[in-house]
């Protein structure tokens, strides 16, 4: 074996990327339940590549055998039903995590340099994402389908001097139609998922480059030479890690942190399978109900709303009675995501020692996503429409408050060292 091992190895760096990026790669001892999220998302996302190739075996990408072909999956093919499910599911939970993923960032300051950039390949693969799930969700073909990408798709519409063209450039026809499905199959099997993949390499990279934040927001590198050698942690790191600096208060990512990991791996396939045997609907959130019927261009549903992991954003839009206005500000609340690390200008990272005002505005913040994705799945009243106003404004507000205090913030002292 070490034989086979070596003469990979002269071809191909395979020890020397086990142990960079695993083996004696330094994570800091303090990691808490927040940074399983990334873990998870990497386990949604090998689980909806894997179940997505089974079912483009059966599936049909046509306007007229689109429907029938989810149904022969989910009745007459062995195992079908559950490969469905698991990618459904798997789509829910992928937002899930990621939204987890992202807020476990605002919560300790991983935005902040030297991860700017890591941030941003997050950022990234955020919007990858949404793209993804949006032609995934159009390809069963379903009512709500096909009514939510004819809602989501005009939208580009309000695009001055160039939005029909773009709207027809989508579409690939003057309607919704079976060249439209092609495309977004194309489009949600091949390219985006291979966008998908790489942003996600990359964001590893500039993670392992710049190295893991942690709950108290301090390096865990230090000048060489700084540190008294009994001081040290006794592993061994990879001399990539150790050339310029003494790594403390850390241990060897594997197996310390995989086992770690396992254990909330362990717990989140049990909600996940619970899902997928009870609840894989969750009552209309995942499936909706008009989905269950073949789209149909004369008979609209009585509600049309996307997703739940798209309501924030689409309450946003609907808070403004301009529709250009409406798709400036749903797109300006990603926007302002990707340039957090350049909005808050504090010295401090993680919310422990940061000001009480941030907290009540990063508090507020988190409430109000919450409160616009419940409210995007509503009908749009009065009522509901107000309280999105209300809503967006409390969103937006966060980034705004954020640019003024936060460069003369009165945080805590911050420890030198992990201390717990």
């Amino acid at each position: 074996m070490n034989k086979l091992i070596a003469w990979f190895d002269e071809r191909i760096p395979l020890t020397k990327t086990w142990n960079i990026h695993l083996a004696q790669y330094p994570a800091p001892k303090n990691l808490n339940f927040w940074y399983l999220f990334g873990v998870l998302a990497t386990l949604v996302l090998v689980n909806q590549i894997v179940t997505g190739i089974w079912l483009t075996m059966n599936y049909v990408p046509s306007a007229e055998g689109a429907f029938a072909s989810v149904e022969y999956i989910m009745r007459d093919i062995e195992g079908g039903w559950i490969l469905r499910y698991m990618h459904s599911t798997g789509a829910s939970a992928f937002f899930v995590v990621v939204y987890l993923h992202m807020f476990r960032g605002m919560l300790y300051g991983s935005y902040q340099k030297p991860r700017e950039l890591l941030w941003v390949f997050g950022m990234l693969i955020f919007l990858v994402l949404m793209a993804e799930a949006f032609m995934g969700y159009l390809l069963p073909w379903g009512q709500m389908s096909y009514w939510g990408a004819q809602v989501i798709i005009s939208l580009f519409g309000a695009i001055p001097y160039i939005g029909d063209d773009l709207t027809l450039w989508i579409r690939g026809d003057y309607v919704i139609s079976g060249a439209t499905l092609n495309r977004f199959f194309a489009l949600h099997v091949i390219a985006l998922p291979l966008v998908l993949v790489i942003l996600v390499f990359l964001h590893i990279i500039a993670l392992h480059e710049v190295g893991s934040n942690n709950p108290e927001g301090i390096p865990t590198k230090k000048p060489k030479g700084s540190v008294p050698e009994e001081e040290k942690p006794k592993f061994k790191f990879h001399e990539r890690f150790t050339k310029k600096y003494d790594i403390v208060d850390s241990v060897p990512f594997f197996p310390y942190f995989i086992v770690k990991d396992l254990v909330g791996i362990g717990i989140f396939l049990f909600l996940f399978c619970y899902v997928i045997f009870f609840a894989p609907a969750m009552g209309g959130l995942f499936l909706e109900p008009p989905n269950f019927e073949p789209a149909n261009a004369l008979k609209t549903p009585e509600h049309i709303a996307p997703v739940w992991y798209f309501t924030p954003f689409y309450a946003i839009l609907r808070a403004v009675p301009d529709k250009l206005m409406g798709v400036i500000l749903m797109f300006g609340a990603i926007a302002f995501l990707f340039a957090l690390p350049w909005i808050d200008r504090g010295k401090v990272r993680s919310i422990r020692y940061r000001s009480t005002f941030h907290k009540i505005n990063l508090t507020v913040f988190a409430i109000s996503f919450i409160v616009l994705g419940y409210l995007g799945l509503k009908p749009a009243t009065e009522v509901y429409t107000f309280f999105a106003r209300v809503f967006t404004f409390l969103y937006f507000a966060f980034f705004v408050f954020l640019w003024f205090y936060s460069k003369n913030e009165n945080t805590k002292p911050v420890p030198e060292r992990i201390t717990k």
